[in-house]
Parts: structure tokens; C-alpha cells; sequence
């Protein structure tokens, strides 16, 4: 099956490494040299296959009314009260597909493209609980924490789009939930945000809430700067109604789509990983043809996110070789399709910011974010298989994510990097290159620097005070926790919010 070409999208300017402002400094996106692939051509193919074959033979359970109606009117069958898709009509509509959309901020100088292809590294997650590194234990998360860690990630320039980490379990009222979370992430920082929302009825209550953060009444769907991450899929193959519901009117306001399915191996999902992939695929592109039927070529990210469980237990495991595997095979599936995916990565095991997290956030998310797919989740501060959350790890994670760009950006190959002249003229002069002009010239550009992670000699690192990187994490997250407090929404409008909606965020102005 041929797919469009994909041509690459120019990397971002080098960014300020500096706590500040960021509008003063546009967000960094970069697109991907060479993709890792786990998976051959020929086992592409074969997992499309057996996906479009499950869709067309075993289906979706639990279509709702709205969905039913509106699938079997563009050819889907029903067989044995499941919702069946013919192959003909996913290729039709992933033909139609959506391949690339602008992702909005409420700063347009935030503004990023979606598409595959790209390394777009993102927040993501609902932990219920925070890391508290005095105590080195965990409290339950609230609203407050949620507020800091969108004005942490406000700051952090390897991150694109702020989605929620944690829920503010101190809110009990659903629809109070709802609100605000989307205020604290809003007030928090410019970028994009993203979060759930609990039912259809709630994204049609907070269309006003929504058009005033943007701005004044149908402001929000010319730059809708917020995504909602619907899990629309119950695996094995059964539909959310819940989540249906909140598409359909995320659809009529304008609110782009990020559709979850996360089947997990050997509980929710085949053991064997290629059957998870085969599950996840189909669930994922169940989930892109209803919402295509709903309204062609709206902007939707393909939220493949194929997780593991440890057999010994049957519980989630998110750090391990395997889970390392999936992400980057279900983002290479979404390049395929040449539909911008989600994944999920760097949801470490560990309940603390050690060696064990280390590892298993950097297997994982380098594979992922090699794979093409587009988006990686959970990409920074994640901590105790997504159920702890940390603001000094979303500063640590920050830094690996800047190496991780580096490495997608490969090594350029050009007459000039070639270099040969320039090794004739050390070779034949001084003996080194590290006055050489290309060495000036390409200092900035071709080399990532460590912010926290020390380079010094042990003397040097003794005399300067022996610090971790843990440690040096820690001081810069007080920094910017101390220093860096804005609250993104007007007087006039955050008076207005608190008039019509049950807004318990503090104020910060």
C-alpha cells in the first residue's frame, strides 16, 4: 500500500537556554533525520493487515446512538451487535486523513506543526500523587502542584505542549475538575495544553470558558490552544461512551483530538507484542474513521499507546525493553499512515529520580521519539508507573530531552562538513582545531550542551561542591518555582471566569 511522501519541516532556531519569559523564545520543534524502525516493511504490512482484518471481521463493541447512526451511513455492518469496519473504507478514510494541522498556543509564537516525522516531546499523564524530594515520599497531587508544574514547563524549551501530569484530587465536583484543570494549565503557561475532560455535557458548558481564555465569543476555534485527550477506546475493542460523547463535542466547538486507545500486553492485549500492535492499530484506526466520519480531515492525533504488563504480576509496567518496543513500533506504524501518533515513554518504574529511572526513561524515550510518529507523552516528570509526579524531575527529564533532539537531528553531510580543507590545514599548521573558524562557527550549532549534567574534573567538581545532578535539578526547579510566576489571563477576564464558573484556583495577579 503506497503512502505520500513526507517531506521533512525545517528545524526550529536554536533556543535560549535561560529561565524567562517564553515569549520571548519560540518553542522548540525539530523534525527527524532517520527514523528507528523495529519493525521491516514487509511486518508494517503484515500488521496493517491483520488490523484492518480485525476491524472487518471482529469489530468495535459499544458504538453510542450518535456513532452508530453516523457509521453505518458511510458503509460500516454490523455482525453479531459489533461495529465492523470494511478495509476499503479505513483506506478511504485514512486517504482523507488529516496528515498535518497547526497546534495552537495561546502565544502564536508557540505555534507547532503536528505531523509525523517530527520529535514533539509533551507532558501527559493523570498521577494522583506528588514527589516530595525533602520527605522522599509521595502526597496526594492538587491544584496547586498543577499550577507549578504548568509554570515549570512554562520554562522548559525541549517541551512542546503542556499536558495535564496530575489531577487535582483536592476537587471532588467533575465539572469543577474540569475547569480548573484547564485554568491552572492556562494560567500556567502559553504553550498548548491539553487535559480530559469527564463528559460531553462539560465540553459544551465550557465552550464560554474556553472562547474568554482565547479571547471574546468563537475566538477558541479560530485558535483552539486546547486539546482533548479522549480515551475512546476500552480494549479489547470495545468502544467509551464516555469519550465518544466528549469527541462529538470537542468536534462541534473546535477542540482538536488526541483519540487513546492503551491496550496492555498479556492483560488487556496479546502477549505477543505484534498482536498488541495488531489490537492497538485497529482500535486506533477505529477510533480516526468515526471521528472522520464526524467531520473529514479534522485534526486528530492517532494515539496508539501500546503498553505492557509484567506477567509475574499482571501490573503496568512502563519502563522495560518491551515497553521501549512498543512505543517505537506504534510510532512507526503512525508513520506509515502518515497520521501524526502519540506515545507513550519515559514512565519509568521507579518511584524515585535514580539509576532505574534513568534507564528506563532514556530507552524509552529515544525509541520513541526516533520512531516518526510525531508526539511522545509523559516525556517529562513522570514518576512510579504514571502514578507520582515530580517538578524537579520535569526539570531533570528536560535535559535528557535535549540530547534526545540532538540525536534525531543525525549528522549533517555536506561538502563543507566533510571538512576536509580544514583537516589540511591543522594537519599541516597547528596540530588542532580548536581555534579553527569552523570550530567557532559550529560550537552553538553542532554541539548540545549540559545545563545540570557535570562535565569537570573530580577536583573540580569536589571545589564546586560535589553536586548530583539530582541535585542541581532540585536547585533549579526552587529557582524557577521562586522566580517564575506568571498568571496568563487577565484581571478583567479571570473576574468574569469566577462570576459564571466555580474557579478555585488562586489568583495570582
Amino acid at each position: 500500500m503506497s503512502r505520500p511522501s513526507r517531506g521533512s519541516v525545517r528545524d526550529s532556531k536554536k533556543q535560549s537556554r535561560r529561565v524567562g519569559n517564553p515569549q520571548t523564545r519560540q518553542t522548540a520543534s525539530s523534525s527527524l533525520k532517520a527514523p528507528y524502525k523495529p519493525l521491516t516493511d514487509s511486518e508494517v504490512a503484515a500488521i496493517h493487515q491483520a488490523s484492518l482484518d480485525v476491524l472487518s471481521t471482529v469489530g468495535m463493541a459499544n458504538a453510542t446512538p450518535q456513532i452508530l447512526e453516523t457509521a453505518l451511513a458511510h458503509g460500516c455492518v454490523i455482525k453479531e451487535n459489533r461495529l465492523c469496519f470494511p478495509a476499503a473504507l479505513v483506506e478511504d478514510i485514512l486517504a482523507g486523513a488529516a496528515r498535518s494541522f497547526v497546534v495552537h498556543a495561546r502565544d502564536p509564537r508557540l505555534d507547532f506543526e503536528a505531523r509525523s516525522g517530527m520529535i514533539n516531546l509533551c507532558t501527559g499523564g493523570a498521577a494522583v500523587s506528588m514527589y516530595d524530594h525533602r520527605t522522599e515520599s509521595y502526597r496526594p497531587s492538587m491544584l496547586g502542584d498543577l499550577y507549578d508544574l504548568a509554570r515549570v514547563a512554562d520554562t522548559l524549551e525541549n517541551l512542546q505542549w503542556f499536558a495535564r501530569p496530575v489531577v487535582a484530587t483536592d476537587i471532588e465536583d467533575p465539572f469543577a475538575l474540569d475547569v480548573n484543570t484547564v485554568l491552572a494549565c492556562a494560567a500556567g503557561t502559553r504553550k498548548h495544553i491539553a487535559t480530559s475532560i469527564c463528559s460531553g455535557e462539560h465540553v459544551v458548558r465550557m465552550q464560554p470558558f474556553l472562547d474568554a481564555l482565547a479571547g471574546g465569543t468563537g475566538k477558541f476555534s479560530q485558535r483552539p490552544f486546547c486539546t482533548v485527550h479522549a480515551t475512546t477506546v476500552v480494549s479489547p475493542l470495545s468502544f467509551a461512551a464516555d469519550s465518544l460523547d466528549v469527541v462529538c463535542e470537542a468536534i462541534r466547538i473546535g477542540m482538536p483530538v488526541h483519540s487513546q486507545t492503551g491496550p496492555q500486553a498479556g492483560a488487556t492485549a496479546p502477549a505477543a507484542l505484534a498482536g498488541t500492535l495488531v489490537q492497538c492499530c485497529a482500535e486506533g484506526l477505529a477510533s480516526l474513521c468515526v471521528i472522520n466520519m464526524l467531520k473529514p480531515g479534522y485534526p486528530v492525533v492517532i494515539g496508539n499507546w501500546a503498553f505492557v504488563s509484567d506477567l509475574r504480576t499482571g501490573a503496568f509496567s512502563g519502563g522495560g525493553a518491551e515497553q521501549a518496543l512498543l512505543g517505537a513500533a506504534s510510532g512507526q506504524m503512525s508513520a506509515f499512515y502518515g497520521i501524526p501518533g502519540g506515545m507513550g515513554a519515559g514512565m519509568t518504574d521507579s518511584k524515585q529520580p535514580d539509576a532505574q529511572a534513568g534507564i528506563e526513561k532514556a530507552q524509552t524515550l529515544l525509541l520513541a521519539s526516533l520512531s516518526g510518529g510525531g508526539f511522545v507523552f509523559e516525556s517529562a516528570g513522570m514518576l512510579a508507573s504514571l502514578l507520582g509526579c515530580s517538578a524537579e524531575a520535569l526539570v531533570l527529564d528536560n535535559e535528557m530531552l535535549s540530547s534526545v533532539r540532538r540525536i534525531g537531528r543525525g549528522i549533517e553531510v555536506t561538502e563543507e562538513s566533510l571538512s576536509v580543507d580544514v583537516i589540511k590545514q591543522a594537519a599541516t599548521g597547528v596540530g588542532h582545531f580548536l581555534g579553527a573558524p569552523q570550530t567557532l562557527s559550529l560550537m552553538e550549532t553542532e554541539f548540545d550542551y549540559p545545563q545540570l549534567a557535570d562535565r569537570a574534573s573530580p577536583q573540580d567538581w569536589i571545589d564546586n561542591g560535589g553536586k548530583s545532578m539530582w541535585d542541581s535539578a532540585t536547585e533549579k526547579a526552587k529557582y524557577i518555582l521562586d522566580n517564575h510566576r506568571p498568571y496568563y489571563i487577565d484581571g478583567k477576564t479571570d473576574k468574569w471566569l469566577r462570576e459564571h464558573f466555580p474557579v478555585q484556583l488562586v489568583a495570582m495577579h
